[in-house]
């Protein structure tokens, strides 16, 4: 038997009767061929080999099926079923089961609601900031669970798979200008030679996991109401065992790409909410540029060149980043502190912007619980609020050191607090911008009363007595938050870009 002819196998799952009569549609990739029916989809290898990946056998397309099914087991344990024989019978015809020869293999999964890929929903506008939060949630429950490998994630490897890959493709392809591309690969080289240390040290320190490995939007969707990543890269595992924030990244330069900046800076700083790894964020430039440039080759491979020259130009605009500078957004509950917050970072700093250091969900990490759950009152005593305004400063100082902009979303009331953020930014040598935002007590008591699954815990009981009392002397800008939130930013962004230094 010719293990790589596969039109026996593929007719058959194209048929109704394989699948108690329902109808079938079938889809393809570089790599496999989906056929969905009803509330199934199954998926075989395709019997190719292209460098990357060898299917050409039956025995390698079962074990990496095998793979896939368990690693996509990890995040996805609902839609990944099993795999299913697909054998010769007695009478020359092919039925499930492996009651005689085995012909070829499927992964037998649930089928989900296209529209619920986060592609899609984002494309059309409707992937909303709680997603995001949730995304953001499982990729790092993802690697906090991921297997530890020393073995991989090393410097040279990252110049081997990536700088010398896309040399070669460049080059190959010939459609980009020659100028550009050796600007972008001595820059690429240099910035590695520059955090080969730091990335040497974050092996060591295990960092570099199993992880997805292909984390971009097409690869997430919505099952049982949460964001499922599926689809992890299973056949190659020096693309899928890396640091974990070279993983992250992939999700953030596409978001990136598709022109969702806030999403972009709110996922990465959600993720850094749980990791609190801000001395990585010195590696997210290389980072970003890295994925836009592999992403840059391979569209270009398929013809795809507007979309290539995107990608090309972010992964330039990636290595040169704005300086890191503090912007600290204080007042009572309601002035859409948070708001603004997302609003504005992503104008703050490198790509994709500033990590947000919200109060309330630094709150809930320090006290162990997840950011949307309620506290007791007895949980804002002043020893508390104390180790939540040190663990701002200390995070800022993290982000800052690593060359890269912070925002503290924090009621600020006390001028010791706000003067310490900005000895944060002073000790540092980073611009600092403080904005105090202001509002009437109708219109941030409707705002308390109109939250729904947020971190914060302020009641109208709680505005009350913050409004009672006096912030003292006040040197941070003064905006009224009492319009809407695109006002608030206008108004922002006026004094940030008064005080670019």
């Amino acid at each position: 038997m010719d293990q790589r002819d596969q039109r026996a196998a593929i007719s058959f799952l194209s048929s109704a009767a394989a699948h108690d009569g329902l109808a079938v549609e079938r889809l393809s990739t570089h790599g496999a061929h989906v056929f969905l029916a009803g509330e199934r989809a199954f998926k075989i290898k395709r019997a190719v080999d292209i460098g990357f990946f060898d299917f050409t056998s039956l025995e390698r397309r079962r074990h990496f099926l095998d793979l896939e099914l368990a690693l996509n087991r990890r995040t996805a344990p609902g839609l990944y079923l099993g795999l299913r024989a697909i054998s010769r019978l007695a009478d020359g015809g092919l039925g499930w089961g492996e009651s005689g020869p085995v012909v070829e293999w499927a992964l037998e999964m649930r089928r989900f609601d296209q529209a619920t890929s986060f592609d899609r929903m984002a494309q059309e506008g409707r992937l909303t900031a709680r997603q995001v939060d949730l995304l953001a949630d499982a990729v790092a429950a993802l690697h906090q669970g991921a297997e530890i490998r020393r073995d991989f994630g090393t410097a040279e490897s990252y110049a081997r798979t990536v700088i010398d890959v896309a040399e070669a493709r460049f080059a190959a392809l010939g459609v980009f200008d020659a100028a550009a591309v050796a600007r972008l690969l001595a820059r690429s080289r240099a910035e590695l030679a520059k955090q080969s240390a730091l990335i040497e040290a974050r092996r060591e320190a295990g960092l570099v996991r199993h992880g997805h490995g292909d984390l971009h939007l097409r690869n997430i969707c919505l099952f049982e109401g949460r964001p499922t990543l599926f689809d992890c890269l299973e056949f190659e595992e020096r693309f899928a065992i890396t640091d974990v924030l070279y993983d992250t990244a992939f999700l953030v330069m596409d978001l990136l790409h598709r022109r969702r900046d806030v999403f972009a800076a709110r996922a990465l700083g959600r993720y850094l909410a749980w990791t609190e790894d801000f001395a990585g964020l010195a590696l997210m430039p290389l980072f970003l540029s890295f994925r836009a440039m592999i992403r840059a080759h391979v569209t270009a491979t398929m013809g795809e060149m507007a979309e290539a020259r995107t990608f090309f130009a972010d992964a330039e605009r990636y290595l040169v980043p704005p300086g890191a500078r503090l912007v600290a957004i204080g007042g009572f509950s309601g002035t859409g502190k948070s708001t603004l917050a997302a609003l504005l970072a992503p104008s703050v700093g490198a790509p994709p912007g500033a990590v947000v250091l919200r109060s309330d969900v630094l709150r809930k990490r320090l006290l162990g619980v997840l950011p949307e759950a309620r506290l007791p009152q007895d949980a804002y005593d002043r020893a508390t609020t104390a180790k939540v305004y040190e663990a701002l400063k200390r995070h800022a100082a993290a982000c800052l050191a690593a060359g890269h902009g912070a925002i503290i979303d924090a009621v600020s009331a006390d001028p010791a607090e706000r003067r310490a953020f900005e000895e944060v930014a002073r000790h540092a040598g980073v611009p600092f911008l403080g904005l105090w935002l202001s509002g009437d007590r109708a219109t941030l008591g409707a705002r308390v009363d109109a939250r729904r699954d947020d971190a914060s815990d302020a009641t109208a009981a709680v505005l009350a007595s913050q409004m009672g009392r006096d912030p003292g002397p006040m040197s941070w800008r003064q905006i009224d938050a009492s319009g809407p939130p695109e006002a608030v930013l206008a108004v922002a962004r006026d004094f940030f870009e008064a005080r670019p230094n």
